[in-house]
Formats: structure tokens, C-alpha cells, sequence
């Protein structure tokens, strides 16, 4: 079994929506999906694009993808890796793409100096955080994560 990464490009918008799709039903969140492939295919085709991404290929198929971006850690005083969304389809799991994406995204956070490389889990999702767990992440004690909508914020 050959699992290779490479870099996602425009051409892979669709794709992206796809396994994108895929990610969020297994979330229970399909609703929730509003990027388009043509939103994608934009945004990666910038100059500087507001996301990176990497695509798993097993045997020549696309097994998932590792979508991330770099914020900024002021008390480091460096920038920081921030896993946005990791998947690997049903059929290639237990195949290693999913450990393969970490390992390369720690490449990327060593490579450009990151003071950190982070993501966030869903309580619920078991089988994510014992897979987090094996690879030897842990989770950041007293830490809650927020969200609020820009338009609704109450100041």
C-alpha cells in the first residue's frame, strides 16, 4: 500500500467539497456545508490564499485531506499552526493516512518555526480523540473554546 501527500491545488475544489461534505456528515453537521467548489477554486487561486491544504492518497486515491492555516502567538511571539479540519474517508481508515497527515503536518509547523501546532475535537468523537491520543497529542486543560457570530454579538 502506497500512501503519498501532496499539496492541494484549485483544481482540487471539488474534491475538497466533497470530502469536505463527507467530514460534516459524519459530524452530523451536513446542513451546515455552504462552500462552494467555485468559492474554493477562489480563495486557493489568491495570492495568498486563506487556507492550506493537503490531500492523503492511497494507492492513487484520495483518502482525506488536513485543511489548516497559520494564526499568531503573541506571548511566543511566533506563528502558530491550527488544524482546521483533519478526515479520512471511512474505506482508508486504518491505512495510516490519517497518522501520515499529522506527521506531515508537524513537518510543516517545524519547517516554518511554529511556536504550536493545535486543533480542536468534538467531545463526542471518540474515535478522533484516541487516535489523537496514540499519536501523542493531549488536550489543553482549562481551556473552553467560543464562538460567536460577528453580526450577532451583543456589545
Amino acid at each position: 500500500m502506497s500512501i503519498t501527500m501532496r499539496d492541494a491545488t484549485a483544481k482540487d475544489a471539488q474534491l475538497l467539497v466533497d470530502l469536505i461534505t463527507e467530514l460534516a456528515r459524519y459530524e452530523r453537521e451536513e446542513h451546515s456545508v455552504k462552500v462552494t467548489a467555485l468559492d474554493l477554486q477562489k480563495q486557493m487561486s489568491q495570492e495568498n490564499p486563506p487556507f492550506q491544504c493537503v490531500i492523503a492518497e492511497v494507492n492513487g486515491r484520495a483518502a482525506g485531506f488536513a485543511l489548516y492555516f497559520y494564526a499568531y502567538s503573541t506571548w511566543e511571539g511566533k506563528q502558530t499552526l491550527y488544524l482546521e479540519d483533519l478526515y479520512v474517508s471511512p474505506q482508508f481508515r486504518g491505512t495510516g493516512a490519517g497518522a501520515k497527515l499529522m506527521a506531515y503536518l508537524a513537518d510543516v509547523a517545524t519547517q516554518k518555526n511554529c511556536a504550536r501546532f493545535e486543533w480542536s475535537v468534538l467531545d463526542w468523537n471518540q474515535q478522533a480523540i484516541g487516535f489523537y491520543n496514540r499519536i501523542g497529542a493531549r488536550p489543553i486543560a482549562g481551556w473552553t473554546r467560543y464562538r460567536v457570530d460577528p453580526k450577532q454579538i451583543a456589545c
